[in-house]
């Protein structure tokens, strides 16, 4: 999969105190919430590019939107102490957390017919991943999703792991 990098609300704030411009990751995104009936409506949101991006990986890998899904994760580990982990699993586990992104959401360019996309998460990951953002960039340098993680409190420099 694409790589994963990390930007971090400490990050922001400490470059809207300097005074260099600033770039917000999230300007001129759209929020997704997850759909009603989801666990903790507020606990993860994607972006429409994420969404795209997401829809696009599950078609090419043959995941079933019907039962399949995103697993988002964290492990121990990396420069900073604990490192995002991002892939496909084929259904959720008992104790995951399961959100709903983008049913009936068009997206550009979309094959998937504005299907939603499952997102799963285990509990002992989401006390680090409640409240942030996965969105999806793509520029001429890089390429990947980045956790916008509010929990996040120091990330190493190539951007992969981080600490809580």
């Amino acid at each position: 999969m694409s790589m994963v990098s990390l930007q971090t609300e400490t990050n922001r704030s400490m470059q809207a105190e300097s005074a260099s411009p600033t770039r917000d990751p999230l300007a001129g995104r759209t929020l997704l919430e997850p759909a009603e009936g989801s666990a903790d409506q507020k606990a993860i949101r994607i972006t429409e590019h994420a969404l795209k991006r997401i829809r696009t990986a599950m078609a090419k890998e043959g995941v079933s939107p019907d039962q399949g899904g995103l697993r988002l994760g964290v492990l121990g580990g990396g420069c900073s102490g604990l490192s995002y982990s991002i892939r496909f699993d084929s259904k959720p586990r008992e104790r995951d957390r399961v959100y709903l992104f983008g049913a009936g959401v068009p997206t550009v360019g979309d094959v998937t017919e504005a299907s939603a996309v499952r997102i799963f998460v285990d509990p002992k990951s989401f006390l680090y991943l409640h409240g942030m953002v996965l969105d999806f960039e793509e520029t001429l340098m890089r390429q990947g999703f980045n956790f916008i993680n509010p929990n996040s409190t120091k990330s190493c420099g190539c951007g992969s792991s981080f600490t809580a």
